[in-house]
């Protein structure tokens, strides 16, 4: 018996790795499902994205929480950011996210960018405020102000606004899990309970099992360790 279980054993390891200790959560209450899933940029990795808004305190006063979270997050999950175009005074935020991103120095000013607006309390609120910021920075004024006037960040900027508009928020930060699902620290009452549900979403659509404490168990398709994991297709101003 003892040598059968050993050769059992590797099966059952790879059922394990994909089980996943979570709490009960509702639909409507907790998260809701989008009636037309969006598509996705992260192959076979579940992916969470996180909309946001460089001016609001509850998306610069997420980031700890969320880095807490990117440290110990599933394997099987890759995370996005994506800035919200929620009202005008959004734009040139975004337009700055996405030139930063082309000049490849997002990584190393996405953090210096919310503490300008936040703890030094600079606005930042046009092009040339922006540009002189960048510069300040160590990053070429003129390569900044092309990227950030360029026809690819125009292009974004009217893709971000209209996934705000399909859906349907109603403040920033917000989270897409696997382009299905939205939930938000403002729904569950708190980012703690909030990456608990991204993380429950996220096993879900892993094909993990999932244990539901104080429930029985609820398993959706198995997934084994070898096995490729399916992936998904602060107010308005």
């Amino acid at each position: 018996m003892f040598k059968n279980f050993l050769k059992s054993w590797p099966a059952l390891a790879a059922g394990l790795l994909f089980s996943v200790q979570v709490q009960a959560f509702d639909e409507g209450i907790d998260y809701r499902t989008l009636s037309q899933a969006q598509s996705t940029e992260t192959g076979d990795k579940i992916e969470v994205l996180e909309i946001f808004w460089y001016g609001c305190p509850h998306c610069y006063y997420l980031e700890p929480a969320l880095e807490r979270w990117l440290a110990r997050k599933a394997d099987y999950v890759q995370f996005r950011r994506l800035p919200a175009v929620m009202g005008r005074g959004w734009v040139n935020h975004a337009r700055a996210y996405f030139a930063a991103e082309i000049l490849g120095v997002l990584d190393r000013l996405h953090m210096a960018f919310f503490k300008v607006l936040h703890d030094e309390k600079r606005p930042l609120p046009d092009e040339d405020s922006i540009a002189d910021w960048f510069a300040q920075q160590g990053v070429n004024r003129e390569e900044f102000l092309t990227a950030y006037r360029s026809f690819i960040v125009d292009m974004k900027v009217r893709r971000t606004s209209q996934l705000g508009q399909r859906l349907a928020l109603d403040g920033v930060p917000s989270f897409l899990v696997n382009g299905k699902y939205v939930t938000s620290p403002s729904i569950t009452a708190g980012s703690e309970r909030m990456f608990q549900v991204v993380d429950y979403l996220t096993a879900l659509e892993a094909g993990a099992v999932v244990e539901v404490a104080g429930t029985e168990k609820v398993e959706t398709a198995p997934a084994s360790s070898t096995e490729a994991v399916a992936g998904g297709t602060a107010g308005q101003e």
